[in-house]
């Protein structure tokens, strides 16, 4: 047999000569003439699509007899391994498909996959065929390929039939789960915002939930200490965004302040009202603040009570203005005074958001007694006429410097409290009372410092409670004390266990607030 010729007729020699290899060699010589038709498409195994026969080796020899089809193979099977060796798809989203579950795939991916199997078996098909003019193909040739046509065209409807019945009895498995999942989500999210008090036929008298327009503090704690905090404005569109994932403003407002939120990710984040001291210590800032823990001491110095009349010196940031207000009440009023633009700007600002946060916090508003002014107050003469004062708060770098002119204004008996940076500003400040020669008593100089503790119940390694042993007499109750904790520790019920079998761990906390300020109490006294 010559193999000359284009390849196409190549080709179709390798074609014929399978078929009527697998023909003869399964032992049914017999039942065809020699050049007959092949009525049985059945033994044909596979065709390869290379340039070299499957049933061929390297040297053009046909492979051993083991490598045919029983005859016991059915003709119909899936279609790569009838057709040949179906080559790696390049698809990126067919590849990613084989590896998810059949039934998470949505019916895109079915139609391109069944799409994509049709276009193979059509391009294959297109392959194989014989023009009936070409020399050498005899009518059982021709015959054999169509009817191996035939059978595949029968195995594809069949696939694709059985498959989209598959799609239907999953679609209706998923409806009925899905209903019944959406349901359950629905009743355990009721149930969730009834425990949380996100329902408001559980909240307290007076109590509101969070609103658009003010102040929220996000807060994340791990092993008993403060990981994030933030300070946020609520907004229609705005959103909580940390390392520990993110919360939009829409999921909190309408909740009541105290209840625990999941970020994006899964982290509990706490989300509540800020107080004033967290404001002050959160908002933003130009200078540096009074400390909340100073300025509790200045208003103890000076015993600053509702309706008094207060003069600061030295606005800052805001923070002793705010706390001076609260202090004084809607009946009383607090001058304060800044010397630099930038400074008055910023405590003007920061008054203002929290008045605007207080007034939906509440439902009320904040007293409008802070009465900001930008000017020097050794200048200030015309400022302070007709005025007395309950009290003053200097903080500024030489507070000896505007005392001639806030004495007369003081009254009698009445406390200048001064916040001051470094001791040398004291003995300045001292000094220079002592040279003017002003009727001002130094009381006291304080420095307050706090001390934090951190108190938390012994844990050991594996994460469970560490019980407190109790002295024992003898080896008996020693083992009997062993094995009620072990059964205590074996049980996992350690949120039961008896009052006071806990020990508990208590040492300062690693980080401290040391030095801040020292506090100078001035008091005014009068010679008769």
């Amino acid at each position: 047999m010559m193999w000359g010729g284009t390849p196409m007729e190549r080709y179709c020699w390798r074609l014929v000569r399978i078929c009527a290899t697998c023909g003869g060699k399964q032992g049914y010589r017999g039942l065809l003439p020699r050049g007959g038709v092949f009525l049985q498409t059945w033994g044909v195994r596979s065709i390869r699509l290379g340039s070299k026969d499957q049933n061929e080796d390297e040297s053009g020899k046909d492979r051993p007899e083991s490598s045919h089809p029983s005859p016991q193979q059915s003709p119909r099977g899936p279609l790569p391994g009838r057709l040949g060796a179906r080559r790696r798809p390049l698809s990126p989203l067919e590849r990613i498909s084989r590896l998810l579950p059949q039934d998470t795939l949505s019916q895109e991916v079915w139609e391109l996959r069944e799409s994509k199997q049709e276009g193979e078996g059509q391009r294959m098909l297109g392959d194989m065929q014989v023009d009936p003019q070409t020399p050498g193909a005899s009518a059982g040739e021709v015959t054999g390929i169509q009817g191996l046509r035939s059978s595949v065209d029968v195995q594809l409807q069949e696939d694709r039939l059985s498959q989209r019945q598959e799609e239907g009895v999953k679609e209706e498995e998923s409806s009925a789960v899905g209903l019944v999942v959406e349901e359950s989500s629905v009743n355990k999210k009721e149930e969730k915002q009834d425990q949380a008090g996100g329902n408001p036929s559980h909240a307290l008298p007076g109590e509101r939930p969070l609103c658009l327009g003010e102040f929220a503090l996000a807060e994340f704690r791990k092993k008993g200490q403060v990981e994030f905090q933030k300070m946020f404005l609520l907004q229609e569109r705005g959103f909580l965004n940390s390392t520990w994932g993110k919360i939009h403003h829409s999921a909190i407002v309408g909740h009541y302040a105290g209840n625990i939120h999941h970020t994006s990710i899964g982290f509990p984040i706490l989300v509540r009202r800020p107080s004033l001291k967290e404001y002050v210590l959160l908002m933003k800032r130009g200078p540096a603040i009074a400390y909340p823990k100073d300025v509790s001491a200045m208003l103890m110095m000076m015993d600053v009570t509702e309706g008094d009349c207060v003069l600061e010196s030295g606005s800052g940031s805001g923070a002793m203005s705010l706390f001076l207000s609260r202090a004084v009440g809607a009946r009383g009023s607090v001058l304060s005074v800044e010397v630099r633009e930038d400074h008055y700007r910023r405590a003007v600002t920061s008054y203002q958001r929290w008045r605007s946060s207080w007034s939906v916090r509440r439902g009320e508003e904040w007293p409008d007694n802070v009465q900001f002014h930008n000017t020097d107050l050794r200048a200030a003469t015309s400022l302070l006429a007709g005025r007395g004062f309950n009290a003053v708060a200097l903080d500024m770098m030489n507070p000896q410097l505007v005392l001639p002119t806030v004495y007369p204004h003081l009254h009698n008996g009445a406390v200048c409290a001064v916040y001051l940076a470094n001791v040398t500003q004291v003995v300045d400040l001292l000094e220079g009372i002592r040279h003017t020669g002003l009727p001002l008593f130094c009381e006291r100089v304080i420095e307050v410092q706090h001390r934090d503790w951190l108190l938390a119940p012994a844990v050991m390694k594996d994460g469970k409670y560490a019980l407190r042993v109790a002295p024992s007499r003898g080896s008996q109750e020693t083992d009997e004390a062993k094995a009620h904790n072990q059964e205590n520790a074996e049980s996992g019920c350690q949120d039961n266990m008896q009052f006071g079998t806990v020990p508990y761990i208590a040492r300062p906390h690693p980080e401290q607030i040391s030095h801040t300020a020292f506090l100078v109490k001035l008091r005014k006294v009068s010679h008769q």
